[in-house]
């Protein structure tokens, strides 16, 4: 262990040499760690290498579900949505009963686990739309229905609101090949002082036709000034949820 001993003090990486600051003082010391070639090749490593390459399937299936369902998130501020969503699909990967470890995927492992997952943190669904949901699934459609409620009793109204809307989505993806497919339902702007209402929003699945589907439903706050809709502190209370997930 080396201590610094000119009047400049370092902090950081220099080359091979860490600079950093202890309860000493000023010390420095190189850089150690194990070569990227030992990892790669070491059979002691082997359990590191399977973990390497789980980590790659479930990133790119992150970023496929992600990109597939992002015209229902992109309003959403949870920033933190990205992380919880690699745990949630490596959760699905490791339940993989199919493939041996370091080669389990997404894709195999049980989908149904995605179900009921909130796409913010900060607001779930069912905290924001304070009504039941009633949830028509056949072989042709996915339907949310919300029987008859009054908005300014049965929303968590966030201050500055003066409208919201509701939306139903589904998505389709395939693993293999990266294909997708996404249809929304959208109610129009509406006031959050309307009277009561009676909303039916459906998804057909006919385009749907991948191997694995998610369905979701969500909410969005909007202040409305002369006739144009602005989002409302960057999103942090719209909410949204996957409410059912199907495997062909």
């Amino acid at each position: 262990m080396a201590e610094q001993t000119s009047i400049i003090t370092l902090k950081g990486n220099v080359g091979k040499i860490n600079f950093y600051k202890s309860r000493n003082g000023y010390q420095a010391r190189e850089k150690g760690g194990v070569s990227k070639s030992r990892i790669m090749t070491d059979p002691r490593f082997a359990r590191t290498r399977e973990n390497i390459a789980e980590f790659r399937t479930n990133a790119t299936s992150v970023k496929l579900l992600k990109d597939t369902i992002r015209p229902a998130i992109v309003k959403i501020g949870d920033s933190k949505l990205h992380q919880r969503l690699v745990r949630q699909l490596m959760t699905v990967l490791r339940t993989d009963p199919v493939n041996i470890r370091g080669e389990r995927q997404v894709a195999e492992g049980n989908w149904a686990l995605l179900q009921g997952l909130e796409m913010n943190s900060n607001a779930s669904l069912s905290d924001s739309l304070k009504t039941g949901l009633s949830i028509a699934d056949s072989t042709e459609d996915w339907e949310v229905s919300i029987p008859g409620f009054l908005p300014a009793d049965y929303l968590a109204i966030p201050e500055g609101t003066t409208h919201f809307r509701v939306f139903a989505a589904g998505a389709s993806l395939d693993f293999s090949t990266g294909d997708r497919a996404f249809l929304m339902d959208t109610t129009p702007s509406l006031p959050i002082n309307q009277a009561t209402l009676s909303l039916s929003l459906a998804v057909s699945k006919a385009t749907l036709s991948h191997t694995h589907r998610v369905f979701l439903a969500g909410i969005e706050f909007m202040q409305n000034v002369n006739g144009q809709d602005y989002p409302l502190n960057n999103g942090a209370h719209n909410a949204a949820s996957i409410l059912k997930t199907e495997r062909q």
